[in-house]
């Protein structure tokens, strides 16, 4: 909502009438309401009735009509309306985000920022705009500043608007999670449950149910999500809010995947994907067709589940996501894999393909743990990811009969990290995470040490960001070379330093 989202003395009929149908949970009837008070309205009122517009349309999931709305906004605000442009800017903010376009995010969060900085009145908007920060740095993966940022919300949040605490509560916990600290994440979100009930917002309160449930199918507590999962389904449903709707079908959608009842699986997956569609998510209708590659691939059509693999690649290639496209290829060449080995005799060019995307994705996602400089990040990168991925490169350059490969791969795995030979004998089966990771990308304000090899894990322990693995040399030549190059052409990512290392 514009500014603080109540009616002020300047408002007129209309807009008065948009806010009540906005409290009374009717947003497409605000929606509504805005978008005919814009028209033929003066220039101040106008500029206010699109940013509510705006605001509503993103909420009911139409992120680029938001988008387009709020552009519009910001073009024809008048100078005697320039107290309403960080509140357009916040609002724009949060449709890019849902819409993946977090450069656009922080850029307009920043120029906010520093509008809010002069000290004027402007009611709740410098917690809007510190927990739509806080957003962006948990999009990016940004751990440390997205608490950083979440404790500033915390105490502006107490000062200036103590009964929407829950969000800045709600980010601690999404932060808590995502460096390990599961108990603690899960304790910040029932507070943050506590407060919106307290404050009677049933969508906030619908919101944190369902990233609640999320918390618990992430950290494999199925039983836990089904509650809050089915109470937050039944208000965004009820409310027609598409993406997040889709969010809860996507749940329910893993959940029955994980009980092996593929059909309903599907269905529900299926209908996470019109609602992506619908709202305009492209990455999370990326993430959904991922995983309905996998449930085709469990039913045993292939085909189907490399053409949803290559439509989700594509989209994740476009939004420069390369270690989502790394995490792909990796569960591509699984499933290839599953096939080679459930075939008695198996396709000698399915066994290629499937060493061709292993082995880069492999090394790709393996490299991330000299850029995690925190334990927690690195130990689940290591056992959800990395492990999972270099297992499946040596089981694919083995079945070619590649010696050669193979010999590589150890080599440069025992470089810096001992190869861990009771995985390698009693694997456990693999599966694909609710969730792909994303590594955050190097500090550039901290220049990376340039230590030896042997020294990487030690420097990581105690915080300090490293440089890539060097390339090593055998006689002269580069192991791996090709798979490297290839890697970070397909990745857009560097994955090994220009130090050669001699074996």
């Amino acid at each position: 909502m514009a500014a603080t989202g109540r009616t002020s003395d300047g408002d007129d009929d209309q807009l008065a009438a948009g806010y009540a149908a906005y409290q009374r949970g009717d947003v497409l009837g605000a929606l509504e309401i805005f978008e005919r008070a814009a028209q033929d309205a003066p220039p101040r009122l106008r500029s206010a009735a699109l940013i509510n517009a705006a605001s509503m349309a993103d909420e009911l999931g139409e992120h680029r009509r938001s988008v387009s709305l709020m552009r519009t906004a910001l073009a024809v605000m008048p100078a005697d309306a320039a107290h309403q442009r960080p509140a357009a800017l916040v609002n724009l903010s949060q449709a890019y985000q849902h819409l993946g376009e977090l450069d656009s995010a922080q850029e307009t969060l920043e120029e906010a920022r520093l509008l809010l900085a002069d000290g004027t009145d402007q009611g709740l908007l410098p917690v809007a705009c510190l927990l739509s920060l806080t957003a962006v740095a948990l999009h990016r993966q940004q751990w440390a500043r997205a608490n950083e940022l979440a404790a500033e919300s915390l105490d502006v949040t107490r000062r200036l608007a103590p009964e929407l605490i829950g969000h800045p509560l709600m980010n601690l916990a999404a932060a808590s999670f995502e460096i390990g600290r599961r108990e603690l994440a899960v304790d910040f979100a029932q507070q943050a449950l506590a407060a919106f009930e307290a404050a009677g917002d049933a969508a906030a309160v619908a919101e944190t149910q369902q990233n609640l449930a999320i918390m618990f199918v992430r950290s494999g507590r199925f039983g836990d999500a089904e509650e809050p999962l089915a109470a937050s389904q039944g208000f965004f449903a009820g409310a027609e809010l598409e993406h997040r709707a889709g969010i809860g079908a996507k749940t329910y959608g893993y959940l029955a995947e994980g009980r092996g009842d593929f059909d309903t699986a599907r269905a529900r997956y299926r209908h996470a994907l019109d609602c992506f569609d619908k709202a305009g998510a492209v990455l999370d209708a990326a993430d959904v067709r991922l995983r309905l590659a996998t449930v085709a691939a469990a039913e045993d059509d292939l085909a189907l589940a490399e053409e949803l693999l290559a439509m989700s690649f594509e989209v994740y290639a476009e939004h420069g996501l390369g270690m989502h496209c790394a995490q792909l290829d990796y569960w591509h060449a699984e499933l290839l894999h599953r096939r080679i080995e459930s075939d008695a005799q198996p396709d000698p060019a399915t066994l290629s393909r499937a060493l061709t995307l292993a082995v880069p994705a492999a090394l790709a996602i393996d490299a991330v743990r000299h850029t995690l400089p925190n334990g927690n990040q690195r130990e689940h990168w290591h056992r959800t990811v990395a492990e999972p991925a270099m297992r499946l490169a040596f089981q694919c350059a083995a079945r070619t009969g590649d010696g050669q490969l193979v010999a590589d791969l150890v080599d440069s795995r025992c470089a810096g990290t001992a190869l861990d030979v009771g995985l390698l004998a009693e694997p456990p089966s693999a599966t694909l995470e609710f969730e792909l990771l994303d590594p955050p990308p190097p500090d550039d304000a901290t220049p990376a040490l340039h230590l030896g090899t042997a020294l990487a894990d030690v420097a990581a322990a105690a915080g300090i960001p490293v440089a890539p693995p060097p390339r090593l040399s055998d006689n002269g030549r580069l192991l791996l070379s090709d798979y490297i190059s290839h890697a970070e052409q397909r990745y857009g990512r560097l994955i090994r330093d220009e130090r050669v290392i001699a074996l």
